[in-house]
C-alpha cells in the first residue's frame, strides 16, 4: 500500500466521486479564489515596484543625487570647490547651476516655470537631459547668446518651436525713473527635451549658466553645485559625510530630503495595497472551511470506520490538513505562475488594451508617467506565496479539529 497512510487518504479525497460532485466544484473554486488573489496581489505589488523605480530614475535623471549650496543662496568658489570634490570617495560627477523661478511669456501665453543655468560641457555628468533632447543640443547654449531649452509639454503650451523667441521674467527689480519694474530678457528657443515626467517636461527651461548668472544677477557666482555618485541609496551617508567635512561654508542635502515626503508616500501605499489584497487571498484561502467541513460532514462514516481500524484523532486531523494543503498549494503554485507572467508582461499588455478600447489608463499630467511600468522583485513573489500557502493550512484546522471529534459509536449506531 502507498505509505504514508494519511497522506494517501488525504489524496484520495480531493478526487471526486459522482456524489461529491459538489464539494469538487466548491473545491475548485477555493483553488481558483487563491490563485486569482496571488496573481492580483504579485500583479499589483511589481506594477508599484516599477513605478517608484521608473520615478525614482526619471526624478533623478533631472535633479541630483546630492547638491552643495551656499549659506546665503549663492556659492562664490565654486571652481575651487569643484576641484577639491574631484576623486573625493563615491562622488562621479558634478557640476555648477543656477536656478530661480521666472514666468515665460510668449504673446498671450503666460506660464511659471523654473529656469535653470547649466554648462553645457559638465552638465551630461550629473543628469540625463542631453541624452532627451527632442530637438536640439546642449551644446547649443552659448554664452552672452541667451538661448533657452524648454520642456516639450512647457513649448507645446507656449506655442513655440526652435528658432522662436520668448520672454523671461524674473521675480528681481530694476530701479527706473518710471518706477520700479521687473526684470526680463528675450531668450530664444534652441531646444526641446524631453524626460518622460510631466513635472519637468512642463515646468522646467534650461539656459547657459552665464546668461542665468545675469539675469539673477549672480555675477561669477552659481547658486550650486549638484553631485552624482556612484550609488544613490548611499547619498545619506555621503552627503552626512560631505556636511561633516564642509559644514562652516556650505549646507550638504541628498535627494532623499528632497523627495522624502514623496516616496514615503509611495512605500506607505504599497504596503497598504499589500494588506488589502492579502485580504482578498485571506477570504479565498478560507473558502476552504466550508469545503473541508462539507467533506468531513460527507465522510463522518468513514472517518468513524478509520478510527474502529486504530487511526487517531491526531491523524485524522493530518487527513484534512493533507487535503487543505493540497488545495492551498494548487492555488499558490497557479496563482504564483499568473502573477509572474502577467508582472513580466504588464508593459505589453496594457499598451494593447489602451489601443484595443481606445483609453488611456494613465494621464501624464496626473500620474507624472504615461506609461504602467513593471519591476518583478521575487523577495515579494516568495513572501506572497508563503503567506497564501500559510492562510491556506491555518483555514483547515478548524474542519480538521472537527473530523479528530467525530464519535464512531455514534456515527456507527445511526448508520
Amino acid at each position: 500500500m502507498f505509505k504514508p497512510l494519511i497522506l494517501y487518504i488525504g489524496l484520495r479525497y480531493t478526487r471526486a466521486k459522482r456524489r461529491t460532485q459538489f464539494i469538487s466544484f466548491i473545491t475548485l473554486t477555493s483553488i481558483l479564489g487563491i490563485a486569482l488573489g496571488v496573481t492580483a496581489l504579485i500583479t499589483v505589488l511589481s506594477v508599484m515596484n516599477g513605478f517608484e523605480a521608473e520615478l525614482r530614475q526619471r526624478i533623478l535623471g533631472m535633479t541630483s543625487h546630492t547638491t552643495i549650496t551656499g549659506r546665503y543662496g549663492k556659492l562664490e568658489n565654486w571652481r575651487q570647490l569643484n576641484q577639491r570634490l574631484q576623486g573625493y570617495p563615491h562622488v562621479e560627477g558634478s557640476a555648477p547651476f543656477v536656478h530661480g523661478q521666472v514666468m515665460i511669456n510668449v504673446d498671450r501665453q503666460v506660464s511659471g516655470t523654473l529656469l535653470r543655468g547649466v554648462l553645457p560641457a559638465m552638465e551630461p555628468e550629473v543628469s540625463e537631459v542631453a541624452a532627451n533632447m527632442e530637438v536640439g543640443s546642449l551644446d547649443d547654449l552659448r554664452p552672452g547668446q541667451f538661448g533657452v531649452i524648454l520642456g516639450a509639454e512647457l513649448a507645446a503650451f507656449l506655442g513655440v518651436t526652435v528658432g522662436d523667441r520668448v520672454t523671461i521674467i524674473s521675480p528681481q527689480v530694476n530701479s527706473t525713473p518710471a518706477g520700479i519694474l521687473p526684470r526680463l530678457r528675450r531668450f530664444t528657443v534652441v531646444g526641446v527635451f524631453r524626460v518622460g515626467m510631466y513635472e519637468y517636461d512642463r515646468n522646467m527651461a534650461l539656459t547657459h549658466i552665464d546668461d542665468a548668472a545675469k539675469l539673477f544677477r549672480l555675477g561669477d557666482a552659481v547658486s550650486g553645485l549638484r553631485l552624482k555618485l556612484d550609488d544613490l541609496f548611499n547619498a545619506p551617508q555621503i552627503s552626512r559625510a560631505l556636511a561633516n567635512e564642509l559644514y562652516r561654508d556650505y549646507r550638504v542635502s541628498d535627494w532623499t530630503k528632497a523627495h522624502s515626503n514623496f516616496f514615503r508616500a509611495i512605500k506607505t501605499e504599497k504596503r497598504v495595497m499589500f494588506i488589502i489584497l492579502l485580504l482578498i487571498v485571506a477570504v479565498a484561502a478560507f473558502n476552504i472551511v466550508s469545503t473541508l467541513v462539507m467533506v468531513v460532514t460527507d465522510k463522518r462514516g468513514d472517518i468513524a470506520i478509520l478510527k474502529t481500524q486504530g487511526l487517531t484523532s491526531r491523524s485524522v486531523m493530518g487527513i484534512f490538513i493533507v487535503l487543505g494543503g493540497v488545495i492551498g498549494i494548487f492555488g499558490t503554485l497557479m496563482g504564483t505562475l499568473g502573477g509572474v507572467l502577467l508582472a513580466l508582461n504588464v508593459e505589453t499588455i496594457v499598451p494593447a488594451i489602451e489601443e484595443f478600447f481606445g483609453v488611456q489608463f494613465m494621464a501624464a499630467d496626473v500620474y507624472y508617467i504615461s506609461e504602467v511600468p513593471s519591476k518583478l522583485d521575487w523577495n515579494d513573489v516568495y513572501v506572497i506565496a508563503a503567506m497564501a500557502f500559510s492562510l491556506s493550512l491555518l483555514a483547515t484546522l478548524y474542519p480538521a479539529w472537527q473530523a479528530s471529534r467525530v464519535n464512531p459509536a455514534e456515527v456507527l449506531r445511526y448508520e
